[in-house]
């Protein structure tokens, strides 16, 4: 009778395994650590140029952009996360997210001069599973609507009078 029970016990613990093996992977997620605030090269007074909301537009599509003083935040398309990476001179580069239908990848924006719009180019890093794709990107234009500056709107006219 003992050595039934460590069989069975055996056998049930080997099909539990093979049971838990044979489902498929959970999703990938990216881990989106936030920069250090000295990987941005930017003095206090320049983050305005990234803080608060910019229009995304693309073919006729505009969804906008919510974004902290290091360029890091959402957007409501598929769930979407807006991550920067870089930003130097009027070049403004990173890696945006979209949780809803699983995908990933970089872009890269010229700044105009004054720094309130800008053109850009965006790629895929993943698709689902696929870590390697070759489907093509796109290009963009962003424009700022509105500046914050610690969580106030920053005004670069005066003050009427």
């Amino acid at each position: 009778m003992k050595q039934y029970r460590w069989s069975f016990l055996v056998i049930s613990l080997s099909l539990l395994s093979i049971q838990a093996c044979s489902h498929a992977p959970l999703p990938q997620e990216t881990a989106w650590s936030q920069p250090v605030a000295g990987e941005i090269s930017l003095h206090r007074g320049e983050h305005a140029v990234l803080a608060g909301e910019w229009e995304y537009e693309e073919g006729g599509m505009v969804v906008p952009l919510r974004l902290d003083r290091f360029g890091n935040g959402s957007y409501d398309f598929k769930d979407g996360r807006f991550r920067t990476d870089l930003f130097t001179d009027h070049r403004w580069a990173g890696a945006w997210a979209q949780r809803e239908n699983d995908r990933e990848g970089g872009f890269e924006i010229t700044l105009s001069p004054d720094y309130s719009e800008g053109d850009g180019r965006w790629w895929y890093t993943r698709i689902e599973g696929d870590n390697a794709p070759t489907k093509a990107g796109g290009r963009f234009h962003v424009m700022k609507v509105q500046s914050i500056v610690d969580n106030q709107p920053f005004h670069t006219d005066p003050p009427a009078h």
